[in-house]
C-alpha cells in the first residue's frame, strides 16, 4: 500500500514559509519520497501501518493550507502512467521495497 501526500500551502508571509519548510522536512525525515513538487509518497506494509502514518500526518499538519492524503494499492500505484515532455527526468519505476540510489 502507498500513501500519496499532496499539499498546497501558502508562502506569503515568513510564518507561512517557515511552516512550509517544517512540513517538507517532516515528510523527508519520515521517509516520504518526493514524486514532484508538493507530492510525496511513502510505502506502508499494511492498513494498520497506513493508519498510524495518517495519524502522524494529522499531528504534524501545517496551520494553514491544504494537505490531501490518498491511499493506493501497489497495483494501483504501479499502473501510474508517466507522461514526459521535453524535459528528461530520472523516474524510479519499481515495486521493490528497498531502492538503492
Amino acid at each position: 500500500m502507498r500513501l500519496l501526500v499532496m499539499f498546497d500551502l501558502p508562502v506569503l508571509t515568513s510564518d507561512d514559509k517557515r511552516e512550509y519548510r517544517k512540513f517538507k522536512k517532516y515528510l523527508e525525515k519520515n521517509g516520504y519520497l518526493m514524486l514532484q513538487e508538493s507530492v510525496y509518497c511513502k510505502l506502508a506494509l499494511n492498513n494498520s501501518v497506513a493508519i498510524s502514518y495518517e495519524n502522524s500526518l494529522e499531528q504534524n499538519k501545517p496551520k494553514r493550507g491544504l494537505v490531501f492524503l490518498l491511499k493506493l494499492t501497489e497495483n494501483q500505484f504501479g499502473s501510474m502512467r508517466y507522461i514526459v515532455g521535453d524535459k528528461q527526468t530520472e523516474i524510479i519505476d519499481s515495486e521493490d521495497r528497498f531502492l538503492e540510489l
